[in-house]
């Protein structure tokens, strides 16, 4: 049986996770939903625009809905709302207000019968699970994450609203220096200044005050004040050029010991595209939320709660023959 999937917002993570559940044999796109008007959306794949008002009438229709808006305004009233009724999937970053988010949705998804997988992408996702199992393994020992090299799209978008600016891009970057210390198991302990610096190409208008933006920049508080900051200028041609892609990546590297002995855990990623990355996590979450519901589970979930088997498409016998 096919499992159809929905899509609320059709920006960069939504195309992503359109692209995903095309890949999949074992998915189809039931349509995506938007609440800008649906005669304005045209999907990559042809798929059908609905405005989000129709979602109510779509029970019977979609077996999973996936949430691509953003953590700030929309998933906190979005996933709670719809986990009534249907199984749902965000991807909530918001780390410090994810117990809350799920306490939210675990109510809401009790009790409609539903699952509500939240917090999905490679982290909050696949780095968390990273960072479990190594605290699980080794005990005595700390783990450092590392973003990066990579787009930050929240990063851009506020440079993008400062007086002045036309358009932008920010990169995290870490600090190699730092990363080979974290390697070598010496557990060191790092500032925010010394794990990572932030580089930003501006697009700026003409006669702007560029000293300006640049000091806007790098005083900016909870973005760009606690690192050391790189402001370059360029022009529009050469934006769209060279940093209209949305790579990202980056390590979450463990040191632990037994003894005496020292041990070091990491698990790297290099993502050409956030988004599409992001967005076949989704899909493979999507796929275990449905598995779930079918067993009879309801409630909140994250990655900490799927096992690993619901994840795949492929039956428990091919699993253990191949991957085990």
């Amino acid at each position: 049986m096919s499992i159809r999937i929905g899509i609320l917002g059709y920006g960069n993570l939504g195309k992503g996770v359109e692209k995903a559940v095309l890949a999949n044999e074992d998915q189809s796109l039931a349509g995506v939903f938007t609440r800008r008007d649906p005669k304005d959306v045209k999907t990559v794949s042809g798929a059908a625009v609905f405005s989000c008002s129709d979602l109510p009438g779509m029970k019977d229709k979609i077996d999973v809905l996936v949430l691509c808006g953003g953590s700030a305004t929309d998933l906190p009233v979005q996933t709670p709302k719809y986990a009534s009724l249907f199984n749902v999937v965000d991807s909530f970053d918001t780390h410090a207000n994810i117990p809350q988010h799920y306490s939210a949705v675990d109510d809401a998804a009790k009790k409609a019968g539903k699952i509500g997988v939240i917090s999905c992408g490679w982290d909050p996702g696949m780095f968390s699970l990273s960072r479990l199992y190594a605290h699980s393994v080794l005990p005595d020992g700390k783990d450092y994450t590392f973003w990066g090299r990579g787009v930050s799209q929240g990063h851009s978008d506020a440079i993008r609203r400062i007086d002045g600016v036309v358009d932008a891009r920010q990169y995290t970057v870490p600090v190699p220096e730092a990363v080979e210390l974290v390697r070598s198991g010496q557990n060191p302990e790092l500032s925010t200044r010394q794990k990572h610096t932030r580089e930003c190409y501006v697009v700026a208008e003409e006669g702007a005050d560029l000293d300006r933006i640049e000091r806007e920049i790098k005083e900016m508080p909870n973005y760009f004040s606690d690192y050391d900051t790189t402001v370059n200028f360029i022009s529009i041609d050469e934006l769209r050029k060279n940093h209209s892609e949305l790579p990202h990546g980056g390590s979450v590297i463990y040191s632990g010991r037994t003894g005496d002995k020292k041990h070091v855990i990491e698990y790297s990623l290099k993502l050409d595209s956030n988004p599409e990355f992001t967005g076949s996590v989704i899909a493979a979450a999507a796929r275990a939320a449905w598995r779930m519901n079918n067993e009879g589970q309801s409630g909140a979930r994250t990655m900490f709660d799927i096992a690993p088997k619901y994840l795949s498409p492929h039956p428990d016998e091919w699993l253990r023959a191949h991957y085990l």
